[in-house]
């Protein structure tokens, strides 16, 4: 986080949330992640089409933003695969438990005033923290 400023941090919340508030006017849905694709590979997926291009959206879009040169900073994950897995299949289970991620519970559930979403919420930062504070200081993971 070397190339950190306020300033970059300000315009990707304020795009984060400017696109959210877009796909639910436009679409009438939340903009949570964890739903999106937790529906894309279950029985009851009845229209696939959008959540493919729009998952397709998330991953593509900094690969081709990161090729034009604009962003700020270089991102590079140095950490070992069934650490990733083992992550990923945390993250998976604790929006199953919380039913959401942090995108659909922190940005478009907060927006509306939901208690639930910021229990949710501060549960997950919570959570991160002391995750975070384990693998760093207590397994020397990530550094």
């Amino acid at each position: 986080m070397e190339n950190f400023t306020p300033f970059s941090a300000l315009a990707g919340g304020l795009l984060i949330g400017l696109s959210s508030a877009l796909f639910l006017l436009l679409n009438g849905r939340r903009a949570g992640i964890s739903g999106i694709a937790g529906d894309l590979f279950s029985f009851r997926c009845v229209n696939p089409g959008w959540r493919l291009c729009f998952l397709a959206g998330l991953v593509l879009g900094p690969l081709l933003i990161g090729k034009t040169g604009w962003l700020p900073v270089d991102v590079q994950v140095n950490d070992s695969l069934p650490l990733m897995a083992a992550a990923g299949l945390l993250v998976g289970y604790g929006t199953s438990l919380g039913s959401g991620c942090t995108s659909g519970h922190g940005i478009c559930g907060l927006a509306r005033l939901s208690k639930r979403s910021l229990a949710a919420t501060l549960t997950f930062m919570l959570s991160a923290g002391i995750t975070v504070y384990i693998a760093r200081h207590l397994l020397g993971a990530g550094s």
